[in-house]
């Protein structure tokens, strides 16, 4: 008899498909790190493998002061948020992270709703990450007693805010001041998206929530920059906010654009640039009139530390004008002033044209939609004959002839130059 042999193999069985002990263990690790976080205790090239297998979903009391690697944050920013762009955060994916999702728990906070631990529980584990915080809208209080329907009459109420109930927003008190990094605040008190549901109160930056913020900020010593806009900020929370900046050691730029501050409340911030250590300030958009002007000008001609002042936006007029004017020919430090919109005229262009011949530190002025008329025109054209400094004039819609601009704007752009191939022979130097 014959006898056949035959070998039957599997010709994809092979030894690799048999994990190795190490793999093995690190599925474990990575399967159990929550219960069990022992990242510290790896070789580094184990922790590698364990960082890139790790769930973005574990708790931040778990990974918040454990993972330091930016390519997990960066797969936590990436796959939360579409746009992600970490220039704005120090270049730090982990920076980023912990700043938007604190934004994003203070956006939807519901007082007497949203559990204040929510946030009370992050800052241990955010405070070492965050320095800027951008929060453009603030939730009011849910009304308890809330009628489905209104008649015409009490929707014209509301309009002039009769019947308003006094909703106060978060406190960010107890935050601010557990955040020792904080160095940036961009605040506006409302509700984004609030279509049909629309009523005044939602956009009621109500004094007491000027009294929690003024404490706020006066306790938090290393802020450097503090924006508060399109919140409804009146003259008497303008001085309220003021009382608690004076003396503030760190703060830079202050941005209180948008809002209703008229002449009493620039007369406050008048007090503060020579109280404080102010390079920037934005009054855009406001109510200030021409006592408000003469107020900052006062200032103005006794400061050493603003570089730029943005009046655009409301109604200085010619009085404030001038006074602006008059401290910017013994003021040696502003660099940029902006003054569109103000009903301005040939009296301030008269006594600019003496500022343009005589300070030597401005470099960007904005009359844009104002009155100028062709003979301001003309002695602005006059006073920048010598002017070496100028090197941005803007003065769309200001009514001063097309040929004297376009007369303005070649001295401009000649000045320009100059400094331009100054900088390139003289680069700045780099800071360590």
């Amino acid at each position: 008899s014959y006898y056949t042999h035959r070998i039957i193999e599997d010709p994809e069985w092979s030894l690799a498909t048999v994990p190795h002990l190490t793999e093995l263990c690190l599925q474990h690790i990575v399967h159990n790190f929550e219960k069990n976080p022992i990242l510290d205790r790896l070789l580094p090239e184990h922790q590698r493998k364990v960082l890139d297998r790790l769930s973005t979903g574990l708790p931040l009391a778990v990974t918040a002061n454990l993972v330091s690697d930016e390519d997990y944050w960066k797969r936590c920013c990436t796959e939360r948020w579409q746009v992600c762009d970490i220039s704005s955060y120090g270049n730090s994916w982990k920076r980023m992270f912990f700043e938007r999702h604190l934004e994003n728990i203070l956006k939807c906070f519901i007082p007497n709703t949203t559990d204040p631990n929510q946030v009370l529980e992050l800052i241990p584990l955010c405070k070492d990450y965050v320095r800027k915080l951008e929060v453009d809208q603030f939730l009011p209080a849910i009304k308890v007693d809330q009628k489905e329907e209104r008649d015409d009459l009490s929707d014209t109420g509301s309009d002039f805010g009769l019947g308003e109930v006094s909703t106060h927003h978060y406190d960010l008190g107890v935050l601010m001041t557990a955040l020792p990094h904080l160095e940036e605040l961009h605040l506006t008190y409302g509700v984004k998206d609030c279509g049909m549901n629309f009523e005044w109160n939602l956009f009621n930056f109500t004094y007491q929530d000027c009294c929690n913020l003024a404490v706020a900020v006066k306790m938090c010593h290393n802020l450097k920059v503090f924006k508060l806009t399109r919140s409804n900020v009146d003259d008497n929370k303008t001085r309220l906010l003021v009382r608690n900046l004076l003396d503030h050691p760190c703060l830079v730029e202050l941005n209180l654009s948008h809002n209703l501050i008229g002449d009493k409340g620039a007369q406050a911030v008048g007090k503060l640039i020579n109280r404080s250590r102010l390079e920037i300030l934005n009054l855009c958009n406001n109510r200030i009139r021409h006592p408000g002007a003469e107020a900052l000008a006062e200032a103005l001609a006794e400061n050493s530390t603003l570089t730029s002042l943005n009046l655009r936006l409301n109604c200085v007029e010619d009085g404030g004008g001038e006074a602006i004017a008059r401290a910017l020919l013994t003021n040696a430090t502003l660099k940029s002033i902006h003054l569109g919109s103000n009903n301005l005229s040939e009296p301030t262009a008269a006594l600019f044209s003496q500022v343009l011949a005589q300070n030597t530190t401005l470099t960007s002025i904005n009359f844009s939609c104002n009155h100028l008329g062709p003979g301001g025109g003309k002695q602005l054209l006059g006073g920048l004959a010598d002017n070496k400094a100028l090197t941005e004039f803007d003065l769309r819609l200001a009514e001063v002839g097309q040929e004297t601009e376009y007369l303005i704007h070649q001295i401009v752009w000649a000045n320009r130059e100059v400094a331009r191939l100054v900088s390139l022979q003289h680069p700045p130097a780099k800071t360590l």
